[in-house]
């Protein structure tokens, strides 16, 4: 019996990657991590094991994982000091005899060094403490999602108005990402393995546009504006300033081409290929 831990389960992939090892191995085999375990009672109903951990607590992590052989480490929280987290979440894992760990990280273009404030950084130190840390590793680079692309709040009125440029992304939904961690943590050869995980084609915001337009019914286009103008935008829909620059960051890494590599990899660990642009949007439509 090989136990698997998902941190963040109550999170958006996080909870997701659980739904999807629930397919493939007996819930008795799982352990969903939370801070607060009152918030995951369905899992517990379905007979996985819920443990208390919070990735500031070292004892807290150690008691968790205690018995776990594989372990899913869900990225902490932008604006937080991300890197002790994740070193805290390592040190644990090695005390009580975790084999491999797998990390969820962010696609990268090969040897670029665009930087997206409070993520990238923490990013390339988790990757190269785990190197180093003498556990079984596999590093996920999920590519941003289609889910949560930082368009603001006005798109079907406005259209997509983001400093992207022509810049192109192989996106993909969360669900599919998801799917692709809970294949990896349940299949065998991927230690020392990195993955770059995103969609089987790479689209620009013209695209996205058009596939939003069809799925909807409703045009919408698209045009590039300067990040000072996204930023304002994002300023008077509500936004805090930090939040508004953020966001427009991610748009500038579309811009820079950091997510426009087509590897294959999630094709390959889910079986199929991942939804396109066009299926996503008109399966959220119809939602």
């Amino acid at each position: 019996m090989t136990r698997i831990l998902v941190t963040g389960a109550t999170g958006g992939l996080g909870s997701q990657v659980v739904e999807f090892l629930l397919d493939r191995v007996p819930a008795r085999d799982i352990v969903a991590l939370a801070r607060d375990p009152a918030r995951l009672p369905s899992f517990a109903a379905r007979g996985v094991e819920i443990r208390t951990g919070d990735y500031l607590d070292p004892a807290s992590l150690e008691r968790a994982f205690a018995g776990v052989d594989k372990l899913l480490l869900v990225s902490a929280r932008a604006f937080t000091d991300a890197f002790t987290q994740h070193a805290n979440v390592v040190e644990a894992a090695k005390r009580v005899g975790v084999r491999h760990l797998h990390y969820v990280s962010l696609q990268k273009a090969e040897g670029s060094t665009f930087e997206i404030p409070a993520v990238t950084q923490w990013e390339r130190e988790t990757e190269a403490l785990l190197q180093t840390s003498g556990l079984d590793v596999t590093i996920l680079r999920n590519t941003m999602y289609f889910d949560t692309l930082p368009f603001g709040k006005s798109v079907t009125e406005a259209g997509i108005r983001v400093p992207a440029g022509r810049g192109r992304g192989a996106f993909a939904s969360r669900r599919d990402l998801a799917e692709g961690a809970a294949a990896a943590l349940c299949g065998d050869g991927h230690e020392g393995k990195r993955y770059t995980l995103g969609g089987s084609e790479a689209v620009d915001m013209a695209d996205i546009a058009a596939a939003m337009s069809e799925a909807g019914g409703q045009a919408i286009d698209y045009r590039e504006v300067p990040v000072a103008e996204f930023i304002e935008a994002r300023i008077e829909e509500g936004f805090p300033e930090p939040v508004a620059e953020f966001a427009a960051a991610w748009f500038q890494a579309i811009a820079a081409g950091e997510f426009s590599e087509v590897t294959g990899d999630l094709e390959r660990l889910i079986g199929r290929p991942p939804q396109s642009a066009r299926d996503f949007y008109r399966a959220s439509h119809r939602a």
